[in-house]
């Protein structure tokens, strides 16, 4: 297996991008997304509030966001390797 695809998932950045946590009472110890993340999904769920798009949109857009962002991560961190190993 190469670099590159042993590092696709983008696992490792994810769990270092959500290294704060927070106790919340009867659901346990959550992650806690990066600053700038959050204030991305909170101003989605403000333009869904607003009812400037509609909430499955909003839910739609999270998702993609999400998915893109751990693919992306993944994908920059193994060709990171591989070029160190060359």
């Amino acid at each position: 297996m190469s670099t590159i695809t042993r590092h696709l998932s983008g696992g490792h950045e994810t769990v270092r991008a959500y290294t704060r946590r927070v106790e919340i009472p009867m659901l346990g110890e959550v992650a806690v997304p990066p600053p700038d993340k959050v204030a991305y999904y909170a101003g989605l769920g403000v333009l869904a509030a607003l009812q400037v798009i509609e909430w499955p949109l909003a839910l739609v857009i999270t998702a993609g966001h999400l998915l893109a962002d751990q693919h992306l991560s993944g994908l920059a961190k193994g060709v990171g390797e591989a070029l160190e190993s060359a």
